[in-house]
């Protein structure tokens, strides 16, 4: 193959890519003229369709400006009314926050005298609870033991003799039940 043999197939291999994409534009060209047609009928239904509607949404908004126009005033002088009795609730919020902060205080106040006084009369009770269980049980185990020494004694003397190899005498032993207070 020679050089130009090789020229001619690439110069006959670029017409035939040009013409290859020519075709394709064309297609392309009809088929957006088509497209286009296509929207603009849909564009023309939607229109149609939406007309009446964007007539009446216009009296709506005319009917509302009005409305908003007439009430204006009003709107303004309450939201005026409603910022003033903020600012009054605010500052009674303030003189009601500081009013329970001081009872509060004092309430915390008089809690720990309560506590301090609850406390020292309970160890006052607790205190004298102690003496009066020791000032009472120490005479009162006195006299048990000299009331069982008295009744051993009775007992003892008044149990009939016996021959001291006839029986072991037996000690007897006496329950500590009532002796307990």
């Amino acid at each position: 193959m020679n050089h130009e043999t090789i020229e001619l197939a690439c110069i006959a291999l670029g017409a035939l890519a040009l013409l290859i994409q020519s075709i394709v534009l064309l297609a392309i060209f009809l088929g957006m003229g088509k497209a286009t047609k296509k929207m603009q009928e849909e564009i023309e239904d939607i229109r149609s369709s939406v007309m009446p509607v964007v007539k009446d949404t216009k009296e709506l908004v005319e009917n509302a400006r009005a409305l908003f126009i007439r009430l204006s005033p009003k709107v303004e002088s309450t939201v005026t009314d409603v910022a003033e009795l903020t600012r009054s609730f605010r500052a009674q919020a303030a003189d009601v926050e500081v009013s329970i902060e001081e009872i509060l205080g004092k309430a915390r106040k008089q809690a720990g005298r309560i506590d301090s006084m609850v406390s020292g009369t309970l160890d006052a009770v607790d205190n004298a609870a102690a003496f009066v269980t020791e000032t009472v049980s120490k005479p009162v185990r006195q006299l048990s033991g000299v009331l069982a020494g008295i009744k051993a004694a009775v007992e003892s003397l008044s149990a009939p003799n016996s021959p001291p190899n006839s029986r072991i005498h037996e000690p007897r032993v006496h329950d500590d039940k009532d002796m307990f207070v």
